[in-house]
């Protein structure tokens, strides 16, 4: 049970994670738009960090995908 408990909470963290990833790279992206003109200097430092979400982001949604395969397959053994 504590296992479980445990792994529920790492992976509501995660989720957590993503979500603000996700919230982050639109803000970024709302900058950009709402920018007329844009400094170098601080949209170079706004597309390196977009780029780290983005990476985080598709890392976070393939353990996701693994995730449901492991349950699709569960179910089907108990089929």
């Amino acid at each position: 049970m504590i296992r479980f408990v445990r792994k529920t909470k790492r992976l509501m963290d995660k989720k957590t994670n993503l979500n603000e990833s996700l919230k982050k790279l639109e803000q970024i992206a709302a900058w950009f738009e709402s920018r007329r003109d844009i400094d170098i200097e601080e949209g170079l430092k706004k597309v390196r960090e977009g780029a780290l979400l983005a990476k985080e982001a598709k890392k976070r949604l393939q353990e996701i995908e693994n995730e449901f395969e492991e349950v699709k397959k569960g179910l089907e053994e108990d089929a």
